[in-house]
C-alpha cells in the first residue's frame, strides 16, 4: 500500500469527524440553554407554587421548616371559604365591566391611530408619534393629581367611567398597531381605493381583518394591565359596590393580616382569569409581539 493511499482514508475520516464534533457542540449548547431556561422557570414559578401550597395549609403550619410543599392533608376548603368571605362575585363583575370596556376602547383607538400614522402622509406625523410615545415616560404619579381633580370635577368619583375613560387610550398599543400596519403592503391599500373603497371601508374590510394578531396582542396586554391595576381604582373608589378584584384583595389583606392560608387562597382566586388567559392565548401573544416589531 502506498503512502498516498494510506493517508487518503485518514483524511476522509478527519472530514467525517468535524461535523460530528460540531453536532456534539450544538447539542451541548442546546442542553445548556434548556437547563438554564428550566432553572429560570423554576425561580419564577416558585413563588406561585408557594402561594398555592400555602393556601392549602392550616395557619400554624405555614412557617414550618423544612417547607412542606405538598401539605397533607390539603385543605381545599380554604378556597370556598375565601370566596364566600370576600364575596368575590360582585368584585369579579366590576373588574369584568371595567376591564372589558377599557380593552375594547384601547383596541379601537390604537387601531385607528396606528393605521393613520402608518398609512397616511401628513405634516407633523412623526412629531405626533414622538409626542404619543413620550407619554410612556410619564409615570402615573406625575399625572395622578391633575387627573384626579379632572375626574372629581366631572363627578366621576366612585363610578365606572372614572375608572374607564382616563385609561381608554394607551401609547404602547398605538405603537404596536402602527408597526403592524407598516408591514401591510401599500399596494393592497391602493388597490382597494381604486376599486372604490373609501377610507373607512378600506380600514374595516382590508386592514383590520389582516391585523388580528396585533389586535389580539394589544387586547391581551391591556386586559392584563387593567385587571391588575390597583393604584387608580384605589384613588377614586371608596364605595365597595364599585370596587375591583385588586381592591378586594387589599381590603381582605388589611382585615386578615395573620391568616396566611386565607390570604393566599384569595390571591390565587384573583389570579385565575389572567392565568387562563395566558394559557389559552400564549401562542397568539408570542406571534403578535414578534410581528409588531418586524418593520420600523
Amino acid at each position: 500500500m502506498s503512502l498516498a493511499s494510506a493517508v487518503h482514508p485518514l483524511r476522509r475520516l478527519g472530514l467525517r469527524r468535524a461535523p460530528n464534533r460540531a453536532r456534539v457542540r450544538a447539542h451541548a449548547v442546546t442542553i445548556g440553554l434548556l437547563l438554564l431556561l428550566t432553572a429560570v422557570t423554576v425561580v419564577f414559578l416558585m413563588p406561585i407554587f408557594w402561594m398555592v401550597s400555602t393556601s392549602l395549609k392550616t395557619n400554624r403550619h405555614v412557617f414550618d421548616l423544612p417547607i412542606q410543599w405538598f401539605p397533607r392533608p390539603a385543605l381545599w376548603s380554604n378556597y370556598p371559604a375565601a370566596y364566600a368571605t370576600v364575596r368575590f362575585t360582585r368584585y369579579f363583575v366590576n373588574s369584568a365591566i371595567v376591564t372589558g370596556c377599557v380593552t375594547v376602547l384601547n383596541v379601537m383607538l390604537s387601531a385607528l391611530a396606528g393605521y393613520g400614522l402608518a398609512k397616511y402622509r401628513f405634516l407633523g406625523r412623526h412629531v405626533l408619534l414622538v409626542l404619543i410615545l413620550a407619554t410612556l415616560m410619564l409615570p402615573l404619579e406625575v399625572v395622578m393629581v391633575p387627573l384626579y381633580l379632572t375626574v372629581q370635577r366631572l363627578g366621576w368619583l366612585n363610578s365606572y367611567q372614572g375608572m374607564i375613560v382616563p385609561v381608554a387610550a394607551n401609547a404602547l398599543g398605538v405603537l404596536m398597531m402602527r408597526q403592524y400596519f407598516l408591514s401591510l403592503p401599500d399596494d393592497l391599500i391602493a388597490a382597494a381605493r381604486i376599486d372604490g373603497a373609501g377610507h373607512v371601508s378600506t380600514f374595516l374590510r382590508i386592514a383590520v381583518p389582516l391585523a388580528w394578531p396585533a389586535l389580539l396582542t394589544v387586547a391581551i396586554l391591556i386586559f392584563q394591565s387593567t385587571w391588575d391595576d390597583f393604584v387608580w381604582p384605589f384613588l377614586i373608589i371608596s364605595n365597595t359596590s364599585k370596587a375591583t378584584v385588586p381592591l378586594a384583595v387589599q381590603t381582605f389583606q388589611s382585615a386578615e393580616t395573620s391568616n396566611f392560608p386565607m390570604l393566599m387562597a384569595v390571591s390565587s382566586i384573583a389570579s385565575v382569569p389572567l392565568t387562563l388567559l395566558f394559557f389559552v392565548f400564549q401562542r397568539q401573544i408570542i406571534t403578535g409581539v414578534a410581528t409588531t416589531g418586524m418593520r420600523h
